[in-house]
């Protein structure tokens, strides 16, 4: 299954999460390239949207590899086993932990442009990324969601590491996971779509924006 691009996979993972619609949900989206999907999805379910930021811990000699995440509300997640491999100190990972906690609150300041965070105590949380690899920011995401109160978390992507899918399963880290595809051959999320343009700050903005206007009821909670 190849998806054509983010928007073609986030309405195919929105029929397959139909069952949904008409509970109390709210869809998170994973900036930046979670939020196409999210936004689809959202639609398809009639739900509203948000962001949940969380924000990777890049190796320091090879920073697409995540070693962790960090997420709203304190949220601190290490792959231990990762930091274990690359020889990564306490002091490399505190240090990125202060780089991203800074990229973290710049980044939810400007998406939500001054607008609360839609709630979501007592609620089902949708969480939804455009693909899970290590599963660092997922599992971060999760709790954030969890720690804010969600009755229910459940973590979605059109394409996922199988292993990942059920170590975020077994950690306990969120009731379900959603995936359309988990390749046993999964290397890079983006080898799964024609399209895999970077997703900016603006083109993220503009999604909840138009998503806001559409359901401004929920977005005052």
């Amino acid at each position: 299954m190849l998806f054509t691009d983010r928007a073609d996979a986030g309405k195919r993972l929105a029929r397959q999460l139909a069952s949904l619609r008409g509970e109390n949900v709210v869809v998170l989206g994973l900036p930046r390239g979670g939020v196409p999907v999210a936004f689809e999805v959202a639609e398809g379910l009639g739900a509203p949207l948000d962001v949940i930021v969380v924000r990777k811990l890049g190796l320091p000699v090879q920073p697409e590899l995540a070693m962790g995440a960090v997420g709203e509300g304190g949220i601190l997640i290490v792959n231990h086993e990762v930091v274990r491999r690359s020889r990564v100190s306490s002091e490399d990972v505190a240090a990125a932990e202060r780089r991203e906690r800074q990229e973290l609150e710049r980044q939810a300041g400007r998406f939500r442009a001054g607008r609360p965070r839609v709630g979501v105590g007592g609620r089902t949380a949708v969480l939804v990324d455009d693909g899970i690899a290590t599963g660092s920011t997922a599992r971060a995401a999760c709790q954030v969601a969890r720690g804010a109160g969600a009755a229910r978390v459940i973590m979605t992507a059109p394409v996922g590491a199988p292993g990942s899918a059920s170590a975020l399963r077994d950690s306990g880290s969120c009731d379900e996971v959603h995936l359309l595809r988990a390749p046993s051959s999964f290397s890079a999320v983006g080898e799964w779509y024609a399209d895999f343009t970077p997703v900016s700050d603006a083109e993220v903005t503009s999604l909840l924006e138009r998503a806001a206007q559409a359901r401004p009821e929920h977005v005052s909670r």
